[in-house]
């Protein structure tokens, strides 16, 4: 058995005096540091692996049981002094630190500035001027009318009559009071009502612009929003030339292999009328009855509807000047923001009236 009453020489580095100078060194080096990374020498130095007590520390196992004990707890009562005074003297570092960097590093934010937001065309904008193009390149022209319209063309002229709930002032912004005989549009429509008074067949126009109806501004509706109208009177025009241009302007603005499905409608403007719907642009219809590839967009249903759309109502023709005998046209409309929420994943139609050009950065400058 090993002889444990064997008391050996205690190590020079682990005489309680060479422990106490090894603190008050430590203690010394963390003061004078004044800087962060001047403590961090100073840390490798007296708190490192190779620092004295860390080197100490490897002696005590040479030590007889009996001494074992008080040794480590000499050394480690040091260790943990200065330890402590490692912590004091980097949390005042560190407040210093700070204190300089609020200095120098202050911005005042009264200063003129000269950065400014690189801005973009408003999405509304360039799916306008595309639509106008597709039209174009087909021989069609551009009509614009007034805002600020004759009651007689924005109903009277449709075919609307005098008790129709959209005359009403739940619906319609009236100038002055509901008897002015002015409004704010509610469609592009009189528009079309002007070209026919205007000019004789054939007439191929569309009509964009800003429309007004008392909606309340939320994430699906706003009170002034923007449409697009078009109208084609000629000798002999049908419902499959109606069915043959929406499908061809679904395929420019959604891509190739969109078409358009026409639904029994009702619209005093047009007789027959339909509603238009879109194959969904995300699934192509394949959601439909398929549990496992579900669809948002469409709700598995596979049509996203989009406008409205019908033949010209004879008694509009015969109001306008036209001969429904010889002539006969179709019409269609839809809105702008409901064709950029579609096209471009916008959200919510509030985005788009807000102003805020983070909104329109994102569309770049598109044309």
């Amino acid at each position: 058995m090993p002889n444990q009453s064997f008391d050996p020489v205690e190590p020079n580095s682990l005489q309680p005096e060479v422990i106490a100078a090894a603190v008050a060194e430590a203690r010394a080096a963390f003061d004078a540091a004044r800087t962060l990374d001047a403590l961090k020498v100073a840390r490798l130095a007296h708190a490192g692996d190779r620092s004295p007590l860390a080197l100490a520390n490897r002696e005590i196992g040479a030590l007889p049981p009996a001494a074992k004990a008080a040794a480590g707890q000499r050394l480690g009562s040091a260790r943990a002094e200065i330890s402590k005074a490692l912590t004091a003297r980097q949390a005042e570092l560190e407040a210093e630190r700070d204190a300089r960097v609020l200095v120098e590093e202050a911005v005042d934010v009264t200063l003129p500035t000269d950065r400014r937001l690189t801005g973009a065309r408003h999405p509304l904008t360039t799916v306008q001027e595309r639509i106008a193009d597709v039209f174009t390149a087909m021989g069609y022209e551009v009509a614009e009318g007034p805002e600020v319209e004759a009651e007689w063309y924005n109903f009277d002229a449709l075919n609307i009559g005098v008790d129709h709930p959209s005359r009403s002032l739940s619906d319609t912004f009236f100038v002055e009071s509901e008897d002015s005989g002015l409004d704010l549009r509610t469609q592009t429509s009189p528009v079309q009502a002007r070209v026919m008074l205007a000019r004789t067949p054939p007439i191929y126009v569309i009509c964009p612009g800003k429309t007004f109806r008392t909606d309340e501004l939320d994430a699906t509706h706003t009170p002034v929003f923007h449409q697009v109208e078009g109208l084609a009177v000629d000798e002999g025009i049908t419902m499959a030339h109606l069915r043959g241009t929406l499908d061809h302007l679904a395929e420019e603005m959604f891509g190739e292999g969109i078409i358009t499905r026409l639904r029994p409608s009702y619209f005093p403007f047009t007789e027959p009328s339909a509603e238009v719907d879109l194959v969904c642009f995300v699934c192509r219809g394949e959601s439909v009855g398929n549990p496992e590839r579900p669809c948002r967009t469409c709700n598995s249903e596979g049509w996203i509807e989009w406008g409205g759309c019908g033949m010209v109502n004879p008694r509009v023709l015969v109001t306008c000047g036209i001969d429904p005998e010889r002539y006969s046209g179709f019409a269609f409309g839809m809105g702008i923001e409901r064709t950029v929420m579609f096209r471009d994943s916008a959200e919510d139609m509030r985005d788009m009236v807000e102003g805020d050009v983070r909104f329109t950065a994102a569309f770049g400058v598109e044309s």
